[in-house]
């Protein structure tokens, strides 16, 4: 395949993209998304994947002291967006969307929960820290 072509729907790919402890790189990881999937032909997920990642990743910003990361991967029809961060406890459950109504925070996962075909959270280490990676996943269909 040439360079300058997109790859197969089908074929599987992942990204990483490690941030700082910055609100900023929030909208960086919301913006890389948008680009990573507009170049892999998925633009019919843009806008709920930016949601979630954005409520990811705010998370691992807002609830953490040290570095993140955005991980997204493509497998199979099923996108999945994941945020690591540093902090090895699991997230709080999330509530239910209709009852969160107007409070001020804890919100994001019961948003992830409402909008994704399916979520979860692990332990994880990378470079020999401990942490945690929240995901979700988006089907195509």
């Amino acid at each position: 395949m040439p360079e300058n072509e997109p790859n197969e729907p089908n074929e599987p790919w992942e990204y990483s993209l490690y941030i700082p402890n910055d609100p900023r790189a929030v909208t960086v990881c919301r913006r890389t998304l948008r680009l990573i999937l507009t170049l892999h032909g998925l633009i019919g997920l843009v806008d709920t994947a930016e949601l979630l990642a954005t409520e990811l990743i705010s998370n691992a910003v807002r609830h953490t002291k040290g570095p993140a990361a955005l991980r997204v991967r493509w497998s199979a029809g099923v996108l999945r967006i994941g945020a690591w961060d540093a902090d090895p406890e699991p997230p709080p459950p999330p509530g239910e969307l209709e009852q969160l109504g107007e409070v001020e925070e804890g919100r994001g996962l019961g948003l992830v929960r409402a909008c994704a075909d399916g979520w979860g959270w692990q332990p994880l280490s990378r470079f020999g820290n401990r942490g945690k990676l929240v995901w979700c996943e988006l089907g195509v269909a």
